[in-house]
């Protein structure tokens, strides 16, 4: 079964209701926005949460001993960098990385190579000027297919929803798939009812 991220979790309630949930994953965002969360939140949510259940910390361009403390400090099990981080950055963090590629057209399917080998997987996003994520817009399903050529592990993400949720997975066929402002009330608050028929619905597949 494909893997479930729920990202942008702020609070102890959504983070509890969507381990109930069977969610793989839960993404804390440490970089400015309205999602953004302290390191002391997240350090406590991640207390509370069972084990087995991985926890992602988000960023964009912090500098590496910033990263390095937040994953210590919070108990971190992965970071998902979102910025212009360098090959040699996300090397320098394994085995924690993942590496966000915001697919505006075939030219962005040539600056994956380098990474390959120096990250634990490749998460697809869609591309945009005014945002690095949390676009709620749909990325392009086909550039991640081809993104697949790289032989690395693909998380799926960018306007994934209950409606059209099943659609992505049984095209992309990805390892994961990263939700977030699709089942949300509002930035950083979780909507029960959408996440509780996005797990129903990719559970079916």
């Amino acid at each position: 079964m494909v893997r479930v991220k729920i990202c942008g979790i702020t609070n102890p309630q959504d983070a509890s209701m969507a381990v109930e949930m069977g969610v793989d994953a839960l993404g804390f965002i440490f970089a400015p926005g309205p999602r953004q969360i302290t390191p002391e939140k997240a350090r406590d949510i991640i207390r509370s949460i069972p084990p087995f259940v991985q926890t992602i910390g988000v960023f964009v361009d912090t500098d590496h001993a910033t990263i390095r403390r937040i994953i210590h400090f919070c108990g971190l099990d992965l970071v998902q960098l979102h910025g212009d981080e360098s090959p040699a950055i996300c090397d320098e963090l394994m085995p924690y990385t993942i590496k966000v590629f915001r697919l505006r057209d075939e030219s962005s399917l040539g600056s994956i190579k380098p990474y390959c080998g120096k990250v634990r997987a490749l998460l697809f996003d869609t591309y945009s000027e005014i945002k690095r994520g949390g676009t709620g817009k749909t990325s392009d399903w086909g550039l991640a297919i081809r993104g697949k050529a790289f032989g690395m592990p693909i998380i799926l993400s960018g306007g994934l929803k209950p409606s059209n949720i099943e659609r992505a997975i049984s095209t992309v066929e990805p390892y994961a798939v990263d939700i977030c402002s699709s089942i949300e009330d509002r930035p950083g608050k979780k909507n029960y009812l959408l996440m509780k028929e996005l797990m129903e619905t990719i559970r079916k597949i």
